[in-house]
């Protein structure tokens, strides 16, 4: 009897990667199960996702592995092959997740796959943010000799997770090796003991907000999170404190972010996210000093591309096979359990 790879390759199996690429590591698996992958023609497209409507309109799509690109209700209705999405990463924001219910399809994620690149990444943030790194970098390429003396030493200063996952409780345990205190607040552990520790748990956002001198974003965006810092929560915010988003851009009210930074509320932001991507030209964070920004590039070192890329691969791969990932990487796992599923 064949095996379930062998059976697999026989069939005319198509995974769409919503992207121009995917990690050689991620193409392996694919390629070994005889799928065959179609790719986007172009990253950050105007268009990318009228592209992904086209494709799977006009193409037997048996699987999407969904980068950044949106995935609407409308283009997954189009494609009555679609069986089951993973998400390249944990953010499923981007993917008309209610509409993949309505269908039966399961949407998978990679939990944990970019976890180390996305927490050293909320380091490097954290650091430069606090020592104005990025401005003295611009004026000595400039040729001046600007030497920032205001910096923010961390000993000491508390460092307040907001979600306490895998890339916090990585953030904490190095923050800890600092000498700074670690807070976190995550409704998903409410009555529990820390996960790790030395770090300690608050029982609201707001008591979190009130003790932090440094607060990092670790929270998938949602209707409970988007907006969820404002004018009045970074009012409620040590004077001179630091924020480091590496979660979604749209956590944070960014024209409240602009004006806690301008009125000294904020002493620095590090931002790897933002609410509108690509960073639009003229947006007043671009003008900022005390703001040093990234690309949405946490989880795009190549190790961490290389993780995503075969976890997704072997979701939409097991899914197929009859031998479905664990439930719990599984964001509607109630259609598991439906008829059929």
């Amino acid at each position: 009897m064949p095996n379930a790879m062998t059976s697999l390759s026989a069939m005319p199996t198509t995974v769409l990667v919503t992207a121009p690429r995917l990690a050689p590591a991620g193409v392996r698996l694919l390629e070994a199960a005889g799928a065959r992958i179609l790719y986007l023609a172009d990253a950050n497209g105007a268009n990318d996702a009228g592209e992904v409507a086209r494709i799977l309109a006009a193409e037997p799509v048996d699987a999407v592995i969904s980068r950044t690109v949106a995935l609407s209700g409308a283009a997954i209705a189009a494609c009555p092959t679609l069986k089951v999405i993973s998400k390249h990463g944990v953010g499923v924001s981007n993917i008309d997740v209610q509409a993949a219910t309505a269908r039966g399809i399961p949407v998978y994620v990679t939990p944990g796959a970019n976890a180390r690149s996305v927490a050293e990444l909320t380091l490097a943030l954290m650091f430069a943010a606090a020592r104005r790194v990025a401005w003295m970098d611009r004026e000595l390429h400039a040729g001046r000799w600007s030497r920032a003396q205001d910096g923010i030493e961390l000993h000491g200063r508390t460092l307040g997770l907001v979600g306490f996952g895998q890339v916090a409780r990585r953030v904490a345990t190095v923050c800890l090796a600092l000498g700074m205190p670690v807070v976190a607040f995550d409704p998903a552990l409410a009555g529990r003991a820390s996960p790790v520790a030395g770090v300690a748990l608050a029982d609201s956002l707001d008591a979190l907000l009130a003790a932090s001198d440094v607060l990092s974003l670790h929270v998938p965006l949602n209707q409970h999170t988007r907006n969820m810092l404002a004018a009045p929560q970074f009012a409620r915010m040590r004077r001179g404190a630091i924020l480091i988003n590496t979660a979604r851009g749209e956590v944070v009210d960014e024209a409240a972010l602009v004006a806690a930074l301008q009125g000294g509320q904020l002493y620095a932001a590090g931002l790897d996210t933002m609410a509108v991507e690509p960073l639009p030209a003229h947006s007043p964070l671009s003008a900022l000093d005390n703001v040093v920004l990234t690309p949405h590039v946490g989880g795009s070192t190549p190790a961490a591309l290389a993780a995503m890329a075969s976890d997704a691969a072997r979701n939409v791969l097991g899914f197929l096979q009859g031998k479905p990932p664990a439930a719990t990487a599984c964001v509607n796992p109630q259609v598991l359990a439906a008829p059929g599923a």
